[in-house]
């Protein structure tokens, strides 16, 4: 069945976007790919963004380069921040708290994938898993009361990954130490994710708390994701791949920089590319797999991840 796409033939594109002067966005991952994009598109709406990354020298060439194109009144700053490290997690939250007053969406974009062989965090988790989904829950966690006081939202970017591993949280081996695969891997952490967001809307909602939550996935996207990380095969399948199949990164952004502006977006639902098997095309609402909705796999994964990352939320 075809869906009808709420923001028309073309779906939602950053032509919606009115002036965004006064608002602050904070984004994960934001010197290179669609989180740098997203950063372009708000930036030139007049927005303040600032940008969470591990690579401080990178970072500072995105600054200058942001800056060139929009001028030096461009409000753009950087909190060094390692999502696979709590302890940086925590320290960049406090920097922060003291810093900005005002958060209007916190955009968790950063990510790492294909893991070519298995990786443990200083935390101790799998690295695809500590990265994408306990930095984040950590960090949302330290930033929602901030994010609350200002009506503002919490933007997940999840990945058509969650339904195409195990499409479960292997709750008995984590890490996956009996039997490493750098796919089912990131596709735990990226249902983990998802989950976990969706268990926050039903939080968040029976709270009666201000913040919004929503889901998006950037489709097939021509970005570095796999530069770091994947097999040599991997690499090399993707770049001959992506050529064919794969769209602009600055089109992978639009989903995240929709689901941090738009009012009108709604609960359990997933947004991004909705052609050819959702990896390209106009952004709009995406088919849902019920396992990302699945509320005994998320109490259990809330509590684990609040005694793994020694949070507690006040939800």
């Amino acid at each position: 069945m075809t869906r009808k796409n709420q923001f028309g033939q073309k779906g939602w594109t950053p032509e919606r976007l009115g002036s965004l002067e006064g608002k602050t966005y904070i984004i994960t991952g934001a010197n290179s790919g669609a989180g740098f994009e997203a950063t372009r598109i708000l930036l030139s709406k007049g927005a303040q963004v600032l940008m969470l990354n591990r690579n401080a020298d990178k970072s500072k060439a995105a600054i200058a380069n942001l800056k060139q194109e929009f001028g030096h009144h461009a409000t753009i700053t950087f909190v060094p921040m390692d999502l696979g490290v709590l302890d940086s997690v925590r320290n960049a939250a406090e920097q922060i708290l003291a810093t900005t007053p005002r958060i209007d969406a916190l955009i968790c974009n950063a990510a790492i994938a294909q893991v070519a062989k298995q990786e443990i965090t200083v935390d101790g988790f799998e690295s695809q898993l500590g990265v994408n989904h306990f930095g984040h829950f950590l960090l949302s966690g330290l930033l929602f009361e901030r994010i609350d006081e200002s009506e503002g939202q919490i933007v997940v970017v999840g990945s058509n990954a969650y339904k195409m591993g195990k499409k479960k949280i292997q709750f008995d081996d984590l890490n996956f130490t009996q039997h490493y695969t750098a796919w089912n891997a990131y596709a735990q952490s990226k249902l983990a994710q998802m989950i976990f967001a969706y268990e926050l809307q039903r939080r968040v909602l029976a709270a009666g708390k201000k913040v919004t939550i929503q889901v998006c996935h950037p489709g097939a996207s021509r970005t570095n994701l796999l530069k770091d990380t994947a097999s040599r095969f991997n690499k090399i399948a993707w770049s001959i791949l992506s050529r064919v199949v794969a769209q602009s990164a600055e089109k992978g952004s639009w989903p995240e920089v929709m689901c941090a502006t738009e009012k009108t977006v709604e609960p359990k639902k997933l947004y991004g590319p909705t052609k050819r098997a959702q990896m390209v095309g106009p952004v709009g609402e995406c088919p849902l797999d019920e396992c990302a909705l699945d509320q005994e796999m998320a109490a259990k994964l809330w509590t684990l991840s609040e005694q793994k990352t020694s949070l507690s939320w006040s939800l």
